[in-house]
This record gives structure tokens, C-alpha cells and sequence, in this order.
């Protein structure tokens, strides 16, 4: 894939560097930790809900990898490169997966090949795009990843950055309508439903927004749910037995399945 040198924007806050702030990473500006510690102010957990969603990821690209036996995945929203990215965590199961990271922030870009170290059997690649904009992600992603098998699309703390209800399920729809039988929607969201009143109110004001638990569950429409289904992150297959309150990570998370027998595999 084609890389140029891109323009960063260091005067606007960008979600994917507030993220990184906020999980303890340096590659963030003074407009990013000053958004950032204004949400925190009004929410004092936002830095548990970081992390908790950050352990929703590992946790359902172990089981794609693993128990799902997915070989491709496509991670929209990916931000900033941490511990455990999502080829790390699928190549330490299957050396052999493939993974194209997607964001629209430019800095991402600059730190693209540290994502693209991947095992000699399997291969990641960073796409610079939008996700309201999904032809233009699959038309570059078929460069890497073979349409016609079964897929992961990841989208991890991104569609609350679609405020828009019908953009958003637009947008989840045409992702689902090119992917083969046997695929999966990996998604986690940010919620109202466990804060209360004040804090939604004050949460508002910023450039996400929150669904409640029916608004997230439409875009798993006519998928086949994984257990334990919708729930909060921090119940989603838990690896301990101290878990954290959904108040202090007020985010839903699911994993669902296109239905349908999985293809034949051929040769790419």
C-alpha cells in the first residue's frame, strides 16, 4: 500500500490521540490533554473505561483467532499503537493472520510501521481513511484481505464518534454487505445507561455520543450474537473474577456472527 507524508493538526483535539492520553501513552498534544482532562473532570473513570475497553479487544480477538479460527481482520479506528495491537494478539495465536489497520488521524500514519511488524507467515497494513467513508476502506483493504473469506470487522470505541443514527447503521450495514458468510462485527460503544443524569448531561457537550442499549444492538441486526451477547465490557467473558462496576466503564460490547456456511477456501 501507497504511504504519504501527512499533515498533522496540532490545534484540534483528535479521539485517537485523547485515547492515547488516557491510556498513559506520550504521543498526544496540549489540545488532546486538555479535552481529555476536561471529560476526565466530569467523569473521573474515564481512564478504567480506556483500559477496560482496551481488555474487550484482546479478549475478542483471542477468541476470533482462537476459538473462531478468523484469519483476517479489518480494525477500524485503531488509533495509536499500544501493547497488544490487534495482529499482535492474532498473530500469538495464528502466526498466519492478516490484519489492515484503519484511522483518519494523521500522526497514526507516522507510527504505521510500528504497526506494520508482523510475523513472517502472516501481514498488517495501515490504511489512512474515515469510517463514513467504507468503500473507500474495503477498496483499499482487498489489497491485503480476500473478501470472499470470512473477515473480523473490529470497531472498538469508534461509531460513538458517528452522531448520526442513520449514518451510523448505514455505514455498519455497507461494512456487513461486502463481508463473506462466517465473518464476524466485533463493537464496543460508549453508553449513558450506567451514569447518571449530571454526568450524561455534561458528557454531551462533546463529539461522541451515547447510545443506550437498543440503539446499540441495532447495528447487530440479522447477526448471530456470541455469549454472552450485549453487555457491558467489563462482563463481556471476563479472565477474572474481580470485575470492574459498568459504572466505571460505561460501555457495551458484543460480538455477533454473519450467518450462513463459510465459504470454500481457495488460493488468493
Amino acid at each position: 500500500m501507497t504511504y504519504h507524508e501527512p499533515h498533522i493538526d496540532t490545534t484540534t483535539a483528535h479521539p485517537a490521540r485523547r485515547y492515547n492520553y488516557w491510556l498513559g501513552g506520550k504521543d498526544n498534544f496540549a489540545v488532546d490533554r486538555a479535552s481529555a482532562d476536561k471529560i476526565e473532570a466530569q467523569y473521573p473513570a474515564i481512564r478504567t473505561a480506556a483500559f477496560e475497553n482496551r481488555g474487550f479487544l484482546k479478549r475478542t480477538v483471542r477468541h476470533l483467532a482462537g476459538d473462531a479460527g478468523i484469519r483476517q481482520f479489518l480494525d477500524i479506528g485503531t488509533g495509536l499503537p499500544t501493547a497488544d495491537n490487534t495482529h499482535e494478539i492474532a498473530q500469538a495465536v495464528a502466526e498466519q493472520s492478516r490484519v489492515v489497520y484503519v484511522d483518519n488521524d494523521p500522526i497514526v500514519l507516522t507510527h504505521a510501521r510500528a504497526l506494520l511488524t508482523s510475523s513472517p507467515a502472516g501481514a498488517t497494513a495501515y490504511i489512512d481513511g474515515d469510517l463514513r467513508d467504507p468503500q473507500h476502506i474495503i477498496g483499499l483493504a482487498r489489497e491485503l484481505l480476500d473478501f470472499t473469506q470470512p473477515i473480523a470487522v473490529m470497531l472498538v470505541a469508534v461509531l460513538h464518534f458517528i452522531t448520526d443514527d442513520e449514518q451510523a447503521y448505514a455505514v455498519v450495514r455497507e461494512l456487513l454487505g461486502q463481508l463473506a458468510p462466517g465473518s464476524y462485527l466485533a463493537a464496543s460503544h460508549a453508553t449513558g445507561d450506567f451514569l447518571d443524569d449530571v454526568i450524561r448531561e455534561q458528557l454531551s457537550q462533546y463529539d461522541f455520543i451515547l447510545r443506550d442499549r437498543d440503539r446499540f444492538a441495532g447495528f447487530f441486526t440479522g447477526l448471530e450474537l456470541v455469549e454472552p451477547g450485549i453487555s457491558p465490557i467489563t462482563l463481556w467473558r471476563p479472565e477474572s473474577d474481580t470485575v470492574v462496576e459498568p459504572e466505571l466503564a460505561s460501555i457495551y460490547g458484543a460480538l455477533a456472527r454473519v450467518p450462513g456456511p463459510i465459504p470454500a477456501r481457495h488460493d488468493r
